[in-house]
């Protein structure tokens, strides 16, 4: 069980989302509204570890290290004041919650609750907002931003490719990337490449089709912390609908995203310096799909380039 250092008089609210670094990012405005309507209270953000430093850029909150629904919740029954299902609305997510025996639970409607109905096709910081809405709580899905990052960016000014995602639906292929690369690279840009450790190799095949030496391909090398101060402080991010995505919207960087499975109007972007290619009618529509979603194959390298030119310009 997780000790409860604090102010073991003090109320907790709990939120649980053990999900990932994009999902944590459309629930800030509504992580936010929590806040506000409850000051007094120790708030506790339920998710993967390795999102710690994520979650202390919203402010207010610390992270409770929670792997997904296969485990209890590590609190002790009875800690907590008011719980939050902000991870879905079916069973499971209430059930993880219930076991804790909260004096409260908001979240969607359930057999034993009232709530707003589930609604499917709705923004992600729509719906998250909605929820508190509907439980008395004043949310404003605009209230996206996050805090500055305490480190330094390891490349002010870049271009960010972002190359990797968490599945091969969202896999543009490597080539179009490096020539993406390439031809930006020409025109003065100066590119780096994230990713995770383990999308490293990704990263070093587009760096060497484009022509790019390995110490372009930051993929690998870089913590939570310093990969949100490289896209804080980019001059364009590119990337496929994921975290980096999600971070070059909260912090209003210039960015392009390139959407398959995903459906834009749930997870899209804020109105700000952004552009989002897909093809809606060619989306097949299924995250967890090992090839590329033909909606993401449908863009083009020109379709991108494009888009760059349209940003810098505007």
């Amino acid at each position: 069980m997780e000790a409860m250092h604090a102010n073991p008089g003090q109320p907790v609210l709990l939120v649980l989302r053990a999900l990932k670094l994009g999902d944590l990012l459309v629930a800030v405005p509504a992580l936010r509204a929590l806040r506000r309507a409850f000051p007094d209270h120790r708030l506790l953000y339920a998710a993967q570890g390795w999102l710690a430093e994520a979650v202390d850029l919203v402010g207010g909150y610390e992270l409770l290290p929670t792997h997904g629904l296969d485990v209890p919740i590590p609190l002790e029954t009875g800690r907590v004041d008011v719980a939050v299902n902000f991870h879905g609305s079916g069973p499971e997510s209430d059930d993880r919650l219930a076991e804790m025996r909260p004096g409260t639970i908001l979240g969607h409607r359930a057999p034993s609750r009232p709530g707003p109905h589930w609604i499917e096709d709705i923004h992600e910081r729509e719906r998250w907002t909605r929820l508190v809405r509907w439980h008395g709580i004043e949310a404003d899905p605009a209230d996206y931003r996050l805090l500055q990052p305490a480190v330094p960016s390891p490349c002010p000014g870049a271009t960010v490719l972002h190359v990797g995602a968490a599945y091969g639906s969202r896999l543009w292929p490597v080539e179009r990337f490096a020539e993406v690369a390439r031809k930006l690279a020409a025109d003065g840009h100066a590119i780096v490449f994230t990713g995770s450790s383990a999308e490293r190799s990704r990263a070093l095949d587009v760096a060497r089709l484009s022509g790019l030496g390995e110490n372009h391909v930051l993929a690998g090398t870089l913590g939570l912390s310093e990969f949100v101060a490289a896209i804080a402080a980019a001059g364009l991010v590119v990337s496929a609908d994921t975290g980096a995505a999600h971070l070059a919207s909260a912090y209003s960087r210039p960015s392009v995203v390139l959407f398959g499975p995903a459906p834009v109007e749930v997870w899209g972007p804020p109105p700000g310096p952004h552009v989002v290619l897909t093809d809606a009618q060619a989306r097949r529509g299924d995250t967890f799909a090992a090839t590329p979603d033909p909606a993401l194959l449908a863009v083009s390298v020109e379709d991108v380039l494009g888009a760059v030119r349209g940003l810098l310009l505007s």
